[in-house]
């Protein structure tokens, strides 16, 4: 008879651990933290637990091993390692392979070690943090949870590109989204707050932080999205360029001189509300600049983004039967109320009309609906990636 309630959460990132411990009974994180700066000398650990922050320097070799082996050690002090049912780890990338979870084994292990030529930053990072769960947790099941498995219900007409169509058959190039746990906690919330059915809803949920994805979920499916073969399509982000004309690209090789390694690191790294501004990518620091210091390109950045954020939920209306709600979540949809408002002052015709004063208040954490009375719903929903991927994990194992 099963006793353990807990599901350790754990999200590998390539010089970050995030991990979350959740009673899977009562949704209740009981500890939670942040492993960073990893691989360098100024490594830590910082935990969250019964209401207070401890920060732990770690050691050589300052890697994942290390951070899980700490974390091990700090959960035993707290006699809480004979609780844990198993672990959900989050990966990037599933391919066409994984539109559900899955108990991962060796298998699972070699197919994410092939999908990781579509996700080179990502899943390796993530066989990274499963190798040191593994290790320190040998008694335990781990299950792997995919952001692109919520979007494999997106039909070809959504994810097919204008390529050579063998490109496709033999390449794996086609469009995928991400973001998928978090489009699809918030989509299943939204549902509860119109007390109305997943299948019979259709929403536009609009995940905004450091990257950025919209999503169409038609009866509680994904049919379509911003981001495509890469993190790198969509909108603009914290430092991703976003979608451009492909043959700028050319022009900074050939006119340019620029590399292609030169190049990646551009549009992955140094574009967005970062190269726009030419200040940060932090969209707090870009409000503060363009509204008290009159930063001119800090302004520039924040139109830009709201601009094309508006634009992307417009043109994937075309995609649903109706439009129930706008879902805005991640760390700007759920904060800043600037962003919110210039995204509906262009969406007027899609009869998006915002509250001011609901808007303020559906901030840091506080959920609710920005819309004035008669208008399209508009909904601030946290997301919760993290009970996702443990509710993910201990219904896979309990039905088997």
């Amino acid at each position: 008879m099963q006793t353990a309630s807990n599901i350790l959460v754990i999200n590998c990132g390539s010089s970050s651990l995030k991990f979350s411990l959740i009673n899977i009974h009562n949704q209740q994180t009981l500890m939670s933290g942040l492993g960073e700066r990893l691989m360098s000398k100024d490594a830590s650990l910082t935990i969250n637990f019964a209401a207070e922050k401890s920060q732990h320097r770690l050691k050589p070799p300052y890697n994942h091993q290390v951070v899980i082996e700490t974390l091990v050690e700090i959960l035993r002090s707290q006699q809480l390692t004979d609780d844990i049912y198993a672990i959900g780890h989050r990966v990037v990338h599933g391919g066409e392979l994984y539109a559900n979870p899955v108990l991962i084994d060796e298998k699972v292990k070699q197919t994410i070690t092939m999908l990781s030529k579509l996700a080179p930053l990502h899943n390796p990072a993530n066989l990274i943090g499963i190798a040191a769960a593994e290790q320190a947790f040998p008694q335990l099941k781990q299950v792997a949870i995919f952001d692109t498995a919520f979007h494999q219900t997106m039909p070809e007409k959504a994810y097919v590109y204008a390529l050579p169509y063998q490109f496709y058959q033999q390449h794996s190039l086609r469009k995928y989204g991400f973001h998928g746990t978090s489009h699809y906690f918030v989509s299943q919330e939204v549902a509860k707050k119109l007390n109305k059915p997943t299948t019979q809803l259709s929403v536009i949920t609009a995940h905004l932080g450091n990257g950025c994805s919209i999503t169409a979920v038609e009866k509680g499916k994904s049919v379509d999205s911003s981001m495509g073969f890469t993190p790198l399509e969509g909108v603009m982000m914290g430092t991703r360029s976003g979608s451009i004309d492909p043959g700028i690209i050319f022009y900074l090789v050939e006119q340019l001189n620029f590399s292609l390694d030169e190049v990646n690191t551009i549009l992955n790294k140094k574009s967005g509300l970062l190269g726009v501004s030419q200040l940060s990518n932090d969209c707090r620091a870009l409000e503060q600049a363009a509204f008290k210091e009159n930063n001119r390109l800090a302004k520039l950045a924040l139109i830009i983004f709201s601009y094309q954020v508006a634009k992307s939920i417009a043109s994937l209306s075309a995609s649903l039967t109706q439009l129930d709600a706008l879902v805005f979540t991640g760390g700007i949809g759920e904060n800043s109320s600037y962003i919110r408002e210039q995204v509906l002052q262009h969406l007027s015709l899609l009869n998006f009309a915002i509250d001011p004063e609901k808007n303020q208040q559906a901030r840091f954490g506080q959920s609710g609906n920005i819309s004035q009375e008669n208008a399209r719903p508009c909904w601030v929903i946290p997301t919760n990636e993290e009970w996702v991927i443990a509710e993910q994990t201990f219904q896979l194992l309990t039905s088997e």
